[in-house]
């Protein structure tokens, strides 16, 4: 998986797209197809925040994106879209990651804790749904 670690720990590479800052927030940024333009995604409190964050955005940036290249594939809302403009994207991405932050502290997986895993391989504490909290 394609991500920096500035932290010097292994734990950021379990999630495409996203890298831990020093001080333990996790961020995501992505290009902009076609320019040299970065998308500034956003700074969140858990990994999994921030890998669906640059999941909707690859998403909508990538016409030929497959859903085999996300991180959490099953967590797209119905109402992305491909052919979004830059902004349009970056809004809806980070307002997804910032769900998916709020759940994950609510629900007492801070940044450091770590994650149960049910029967199924499926991270427990991703078992919500990002359109619930978007619209």
């Amino acid at each position: 998986m394609s991500s920096s670690d500035e932290g010097g720990s292994s734990t950021s590479a379990k999630y495409r797209g996203i890298r831990r800052r020093k001080w333990g927030k996790w961020v995501s940024e992505i290009r902009v197809p076609g320019s040299s333009e970065r998308l500034w995604l956003g700074t969140y409190s858990t990994p999994e925040a921030a890998a669906v964050a640059n999941d909707i955005a690859y998403y909508s940036l990538r016409e030929s994106s497959s859903l085999d290249k996300l991180n959490f594939p099953f967590m797209l809302p119905p109402n992305v879209q491909r052919g979004m403009s830059p902004r349009s994207v970056q809004k809806v991405a980070s307002d997804a990651g910032m769900a998916i932050d709020a759940q994950l502290v609510t629900k007492g997986r801070g940044p450091q804790q770590d994650q149960s895993v049910d029967n199924y391989g499926q991270n427990e504490a991703l078992s919500i749904s990002v359109e619930d909290y978007l619209y």
